[in-house]
């Protein structure tokens, strides 16, 4: 039977210098999980403009539903301006406030994250009360919740990220954020592998992953950790990889696939990601196969 997420948070416009992609984090998670296969949907709102209309569009038209996206006729729908470095890696200044920000919790959305198999959210959708009180209205339905760490400075509080990781079965952070996060709470420790089961134990989690960049990621899955080294590639820019990367891992441990091919899976197709333009390209099983295994 196919699985349901419910993604959970921003959808908007990344503002390139020379162009504009579509994105948000729990858009790129829903958008890659629906091209595998998923039954996508994602909760969150745009503004009554041509922005919005263009995006409800895109969404539809790559099978994600678009009927839990509310539209809010006061503030405009959101946009990112990005900046890459010379090797790819992306700054952001985010607009605020816009109508993401404010996401009403409703009986409909409630009844269907019930149903649903996963819900995935992130830390960014909580920089405004409405949003955030929300989600946390709304986890309470999850049968399993999935919290993509994504610290964008000054958008977030230890007590929010606490908050959600206490309430979390999965947890996704990259390397700097496990690290800033154990020092939140004061960990004693050094090392990725002592910290994610600081974390572990802090936050009774029984899966997290932790993504490196260009170098892989380790995966803590029932008491084992699993680990992929990275795949070399040519960076054109990192926005989405590591959103791609949770798609990709969900969509294999939903299934209760080995968690290793899992991992290896999603560092892949992250990969992937990151040696094209934007946060979605089209990509087929048969390119993800043909990168693992060429």
């Amino acid at each position: 039977m196919t699985k349901k997420i419910i993604c959970f948070g921003e959808v908007l416009f990344d503002v390139f210098p020379t162009h504009k992609k579509i994105g948000g984090a729990p858009l790129n998670v829903a958008l890659r999980l629906a091209s595998l296969g998923i039954d996508a949907q994602i909760i969150s709102r745009v503004g009554n403009d041509e922005i919005g209309k263009e995006l409800l569009d895109f969404i539809k038209k790559n099978g994600v539903a678009t009927d839990t996206i509310q539209i809010d006729e006061n503030l405009s729908t959101g946009q990112v301006i990005v900046q890459l470095n010379d090797k790819g890696s992306a700054s952001y200044t985010i607009n605020y406030p816009v109508a993401w920000d404010k996401i009403i919790c409703v009986p409909e959305d409630e009844i269907m994250v019930k149903k649903a198999d996963a819900l995935v959210f992130g830390s960014l959708v909580c920089r405004d009360l409405i949003s955030q009180n929300s989600l946390l209205e709304i986890i309470n339905y999850a049968k399993y919740a999935v919290f993509d760490v994504n610290l964008r400075a000054p958008f977030y509080t230890k007590e929010i990220l606490i908050n959600l990781m206490m309430q979390s079965d999965f947890i996704k952070f990259n390397d700097d954020e496990l690290y800033e996060i154990s020092a939140f709470l004061n960990s004693p420790y050094h090392s990725l592998e002592q910290n994610i089961l600081f974390i572990a134990e802090k936050t009774n989690t029984k899966h997290i992953c932790v993504t490196k960049g260009s170098h892989g990621a380790v995966l803590f899955y029932n008491e084992k950790m699993y680990y992929n080294s990275g795949y070399k590639i040519d960076v054109v820019d990192t926005v989405g990889s590591g959103d791609s990367f949770l798609a990709g891992l969900l969509s294999k441990l939903l299934y209760e696939e080995n968690p290793q091919e899992a991992i290896d899976f999603a560092c892949a197709l992250g990969a992937i990601v990151a040696k094209n333009e934007g946060a979605n390209p089209k990509i087929s099983s048969k390119e993800i196969n043909d990168f693992m295994n060429p």
